[in-house]
């Protein structure tokens, strides 16, 4: 960005140059707006990045983000994205003994496989037609809430028409999640995998009276109508470039390395002040998207900043020379593991790890999940290893406050790691360390981020992955039409702490552009 164009004013200026900021610069470009996105990192892409973690090693990661659900096909058309996902074939695989025996649950493969994996864990078929009744319950609201995303947000009586259905409504927007997990499954296995979506960064018990898990399973359930997560092909880091071409084959201006520091407005004109590496400049613009946390938006404002809500998960990223052998040798690992395989996460394992985090220790046993990202799209991975035999895992920890971690981050990171490992190594039929491929440096391939470290990375408020607790689609109090609405006019919020934000789905980048256009008289 030359020092004249630093200094005219714009249509619009969006602060932060993750996926959501790109979405909203990009829609704005194409409809004839003036668009300048400062962004302080020196790339762009946020918390959807792919990296290359480990020294001299040709593999690419999604380093924070890891799957797709929630982005809207209608993005990807309107934008003329280049960017494909591909659906994993198994859903997920839960290991587990019972009678001094190695077995677990596979779900996936074909209706028949899933219906006697069930009967085989539980001796009967009671639980899978539970599980066919519950989520084709979920696979109802999915087809009618995901539409509602890019539309102006509806009532709550309006979303409880749309869903037309008062059994769900009263599963999934009344009563704690809990109650229907035990009225209609009775195996503790089943009840956690079933649970485990209300949990994904939310630090929240089934009967959580907040419905906290009511919200975060709601989100898990819908994406793209079904509720499928698919991997990017090519890694998360493949959406945001192509995000960042699409702004910028449109006429908006991504300068990098540039931090918004404060945002002067009186609602209907804007001053953003940034910083550089050569110091402080000024530029104009008619409206302002933040993509954002609440409390960044505050700090840029001079506003009084939301209470934080923390954040409640482990990250680890994994290479391994060969994906580890299972000691229930029923399931080939290349299945196993492309699918989330979960670990320590039977129902009342969750609920022990939750009052053992909420009475501030570390969960004895950590409860976890894990996909093997190369199993479907071998593309991140240079041909070398891909010809050795090399595979990516990925490991999203739960019920982890950012409050365990305060008094040694780096010493309790170490102690959650060996604990979170030796829960995955008992389903094993050898140690995952023997697996592990080593860098450039000798060192094992992996690394593990903590809610701590995710907020001095990615500066998320206690290391919330969305920013702050997931609102309902609904219109709540102080809720505006797209949910992107500040207190300001013209200063909308287009990240994941927008309503209806959080995940990598692009929504409230799309809507706060949406609020502009409408604004503007598009």
């Amino acid at each position: 960005m030359t020092a004249h164009e630093a200094h005219r004013s714009y249509d619009a200026v969006v602060v932060g140059a993750g996926h959501n900021g790109l979405v909203a610069a990009a829609y704005l470009a194409r409809a004839g707006r003036s668009v300048l996105v400062l962004e302080r990192l020196g790339h762009t892409g946020g918390a959807a990045v792919s990296t290359r973690p480990f020294a001299g090693v040709d593999a690419r990661l999604s380093r924070y983000s890891y799957l797709v659900s929630l982005l809207p096909k209608k993005i990807v058309r309107d934008l003329g994205l280049d960017f494909r996902v591909r659906a994993r074939t198994i859903s997920s695989y839960t290991p587990v003994e019972r009678a001094g025996r190695a077995t677990g649950l596979l779900v996936g493969g074909g209706e028949r496989r899933t219906r006697e994996a069930f009967a085989r864990l539980t001796g009967s078929e009671r639980e899978y037609e539970a599980w066919q009744r519950f989520y084709g319950m979920t696979g109802r609201v999915a087809e009618r809430v995901f539409p509602t995303l890019t539309e102006p947000l509806p009532t709550r009586d309006e979303l409880r028409r749309r869903i037309d259905d008062e059994e769900a409504w009263r599963i999934l927007f009344e009563d704690p999640l809990g109650v229907a997990v035990e009225d209609r499954f009775a195996d503790d296995l089943v009840r956690g995998v079933v649970l485990t979506d209300a949990l994904i960064g939310t630090f929240a018990d089934a009967h959580d009276p907040s419905l906290a898990q009511n919200r975060c399973f709601l989100y898990h359930v819908i994406g793209g109508g079904t509720g499928a997560w698919d991997v990017p092909v090519g890694g998360m880091g493949a959406l945001t470039d192509a995000l960042a071409a699409a702004a910028r084959e449109a006429g908006a201006v991504v300068a990098t390395g540039h931090e918004a520091v404060r945002v002067d407005t009186d609602g209907r004109a804007a001053e953003i002040t940034y910083r550089t590496a050569d110091g402080e400049a000024t530029v104009g613009a008619r409206h302002v998207l933040v993509n954002a946390s609440p409390q960044a938006l505050a700090e840029l404002t001079g506003d009084a900043p939301p209470a934080p809500a923390e954040g409640a998960q482990l990250k680890v990223n994994m290479l391994l020379k060969r994906l580890p052998r299972l000691r229930d040798d029923s399931v080939d690992p290349r299945e196993a593991f492309a699918g989330t395989f979960h670990i320590a996460e039977g129902y009342e394992q969750l609920a022990t790890a939750h009052a053992q985090a909420a009475a501030g220790r570390l969960p004895a046993a950590p409860p976890s999940e894990i996909y093997c990202h190369s199993l479907t799209d071998p593309t991140i991975l240079g041909a070398d290893l891909v010809e050795q035999g090399y595979q990516t895992l990925t490991l999203f920890g739960l019920h982890t406050p950012a409050r365990l971690f305060e008094a040694d981050n780096d010493s309790v990171r170490e102690e959650l790691l060996k604990s979170t490992l030796a829960q995955l190594d008992a389903h094993l039929a050898e140690p995952l360390a023997d697996c592990l491929a080593v860098d450039a440096d000798g060192r094992p391939c992996i690394e593990a981020k903590t809610p701590l470290d995710l907020e001095r990375d990615l500066r998320l408020p206690g290391g919330n992955i969305f920013h702050r607790a997931l609102a309902w689609p609904h219109t709540q109090e102080g809720t505006g039409r797209w949910g992107v609405e500040t207190g300001h006019a013209n200063v909308l919020l287009c990240g994941a702490g927008a309503v209806r934000g959080g995940g990598v789905s692009g929504v409230p980048g799309h809507n706060a552009a949406m609020a502009v256009l409408e604004a503007t008289g598009a």
